[in-house]
């Protein structure tokens, strides 16, 4: 019995040496495959990494090249008026404080296109009604007045101003509701457009033009604070007013 009973125990001792290698084996095939999965989820993951690399990189390119875009197209409105300078450069970087201070995002360049381009339509204005020195005629200031639906007209269909619309169609609306060419009222013009009407004004009082001289920042805000609740978002020109002169004046001499 006792050398059966060995026996068994060395056939159960072998059984289990069997099972063991069995399952290092499986255990070593499964490790094997582990790493291979590791390296092949490395492999996608540096795939995915160059892929977004390049994808920003290609955003960045498209970025500047919608920038470069929109520029020329306001130096070229601003070409054909002498005495507007770099308005719309200043116009966009006042209107732009002043969104990020009513809580608007301005990282997306939609806000900035907009104020860049709010007069896009006066290209298809002559000569002769921009530049005249005396009073337009009604038929003329009709024409005028068309300028944002023109301008509208001329940015539809490209995707990356679909945002920049609200400015150039609205820039002239007044929170009374009695601006043009919607005549809109209080919120239900847009808040960029609403926003660009105060940035506009100040600029237009604190710069100089052939039959005046710039007023002074005290003066522009005197203005913008009577205006409020006429022509202006009551709470966009309180903000506004709240702006410290030092931050515009630092606008203003950058751009001149």
């Amino acid at each position: 019995m006792s050398g059966i009973g060995s026996t068994m125990m060395s056939e159960e001792l072998e059984q289990l040496r069997e099972e063991l290698a069995r399952l290092r084996a499986a255990l070593a095939l499964r490790e094997r495959e582990a790493d291979e999965r590791a390296r092949e989820l490395q492999r996608y993951s540096d795939q995915l990494r160059r892929a977004s690399e390049l994808e920003h990189t290609r955003a960045q390119e498209l970025r500047r090249s919608y920038d470069a875009t929109v520029r020329a197209l306001a130096d070229a409105v601003e070409a054909r008026d002498a005495y507007t300078g770099k308005h719309a450069e200043r116009v966009a970087a006042y209107g732009l404080a002043l969104a990020r201070e009513c809580g608007m995002c301005v990282e997306e360049p939609q806000i900035e296109f907009g104020f860049l381009l709010h007069d896009i339509g006066k290209v298809a204005i002559s000569d002769a009604i921009l530049h005249k020195p005396g009073t337009l005629t009604v038929p003329e200031r009709d024409l005028m007045r068309r300028h944002p639906v023109i301008g509208d007209e001329i940015v539809s269909g490209i995707e990356f101003l679909s945002e920049a619309r609200h400015v150039v169609r609205s820039h002239h609306e007044r929170w009374d509701g009695t601006g043009y060419p919607d005549r809109l009222a209080g919120e239900k013009i847009p808040l960029a457009a609403r926003v660009f009407a105060v940035a506009d004004t100040f600029d237009a009082l604190t710069s100089d033009r052939p039959y005046r001289a710039a007023a002074s920042f005290a003066t522009a805000r005197d203005v913008i604070a009577q205006e409020a609740g006429t022509q202006f978002d009551p709470d966009v020109a309180q903000t506004f007013l709240s702006l410290p002169d030092e931050a515009l004046e630092q606008i203003r001499l950058t751009l001149l």
